[in-house]
């Protein structure tokens, strides 16, 4: 059987809340029927633990309630790679009163349902499958290299990267022409959020290369020291060699 707007995930956890709702109501019921129900001992010592878990159990009751608000709003689901406040990791588990994500270190951090509901929830695979993750970084470059050198210098960077989609161009934004340099974001598609710090590493060392084989310096976020004018800071693996991408080609003598 299948309800129009009913999600798969809601099943388990609807489940339970109508277990639990027709046990309290039947409780209620039977209660009246209990020997010594209307003794005023049995009476006192029933207002006594109920004020004993009214007060005990205020924080515990507010992750509950906030579990059950998550489970409903969908903001996220088992093996999502999430940003929760400070806490940046994948979704192992989540329950009424805690939600258990691991960091790209193995650190599984219990977040209360509390604070989750209270703090901004950045999902990062949301649409990571069908449209594809945009990852970003900036870099900056002086205003002597041309702007389509360096985009193409930038894309060429993606390209050689892992887990970047193929299928999908990246593009290069120009954000800020500061006093020295000019600000590049390069966006480049994936579908594997999972693995972000690997593609982020593998993406910063393409794009080292790329600006090295061209004798391009990379001026992040700024290139200060004293130096002999005519040196350059590209490594000597990469002078003396021509290169060429997109109909740029530089020659080295």
């Amino acid at each position: 059987m299948h309800l129009d707007g009913f999600y798969k995930d809601w099943a388990a956890p609807t489940y339970k809340l109508i277990r639990i709702l027709i046990i309290a109501f039947a409780f209620i019921m039977a209660f009246p029927y209990l020997p010594g129900s209307n003794s005023p001992a049995f009476q006192g010592v029933s207002v006594f633990l109920g004020i004993l878990l009214s007060i005990g159990s205020s924080s515990a009751i507010a992750n509950i309630v906030a579990g059950v608000v998550i489970t409903y709003m969908r903001p996220f689901r088992v093996g999502d790679r999430v940003r929760i406040a400070d806490t940046t990791g994948d979704v192992v588990e989540k329950n009424l009163l805690v939600t258990r994500v691991r960091s790209i270190k193995n650190v599984d951090v219990s977040i209360p349902n509390s604070m989750v509901l209270g703090s901004h929830i950045i999902n990062y695979s949301t649409v990571a499958q069908k449209e594809g993750l945009i990852l970003n970084t900036t870099i900056t470059i002086g205003y002597d290299a041309p702007w389509r050198q360096v985009h193409e210098l930038l894309k060429e960077a993606a390209r050689r990267t892992d887990l970047i989609n193929q299928d999908r161009e990246p593009y290069v934004l120009q954000t800020a022409l500061n006093d020295f340099y000019v600000s590049y974001e390069l966006n480049a598609y994936t579908n594997s959020p999972n693995k972000m710090a690997i593609i982020y590493s593998g993406l910063h060392q393409n794009i080292q290369d790329c600006f090295n084989e061209a004798g391009m310096e990379i001026m992040s976020p700024h290139y200060s020291t004293l130096r002999d004018g005519n040196e350059t800071t590209t490594p000597s693996d990469y002078r003396n060699k021509d290169y060429e991408i997109q109909g740029f080609r530089i020659s080295k003598s």
